[in-house]
């Protein structure tokens, strides 16, 4: 599958699938400019997580992961399920997470 294609999701669109693994997929309903910010700040958080790693840095490595976790979270891929949440849970859970991670 080329990068720029998303990853294929299940029937009910809560999953996607990658490399016969089931994933939780994104809030479907974070407005765009939300999820491209949130993006930006996972993949800032990974590369800093491997900087830590090369450095041997734990401390730089915890507080990372923890910007992974949290931005996972935002997304709706970590932490209580989108679908279980009302309309306003998911919005207080993305706007927290923005704040949080200074997106």
């Amino acid at each position: 599958m080329p990068r720029d294609e998303p990853p294929p999701r299940t029937p009910d669109g809560r999953y996607v699938v990658i490399g016969g693994r089931r994933w939780r997929a994104s809030d479907p309903d974070l407005p765009e400019d939300v999820s491209t910010r949130l993006r930006g700040a996972l993949m800032a958080a990974r590369r800093d997580v491997g900087r830590a790693l090369r450095a041997g840095d734990q401390d730089a490595e915890r507080r990372a992961r923890d910007r992974v976790q949290e931005a996972k979270v935002a997304l709706g891929e970590r932490g209580t399920p989108w679908w279980e949440q009302t309309e306003e849970e998911r919005r207080r859970r993305w706007e927290a997470g923005l704040a949080r991670l200074g997106a």
